[in-house]
């Protein structure tokens, strides 16, 4: 068994969208592939878990507006 990656985000981190995020379905209110957030879009991490398949970290960031959106390492970048 892996062990889970070491998230490099901490809670309360100021990070940024490196790209533009849409519903994956995971917004049932939201239009399927509706935009989410922006590239660019400000936010901040509320949350860390990890994904059990793959032991990597996910984080719950809660960016411009309120919405919060899961994220991985490759979506967000320090602020």
């Amino acid at each position: 068994m892996m062990e889970p990656r070491i998230p490099k985000y901490q809670w309360g981190q100021p990070v940024v969208a490196i790209g533009d995020m849409y519903n994956d379905g995971s917004f049932p209110e939201q239009a399927e592939d509706a935009l989410l957030v922006s590239e660019g879009s400000t936010g901040e991490v509320v949350q860390v878990g990890h994904h059990e398949e793959s032991n990597t970290p996910v984080y719950m960031v809660e960016f411009q507006g309120g919405i919060v959106v899961g994220c991985l390492e490759e979506e967000i970048t320090p602020k």
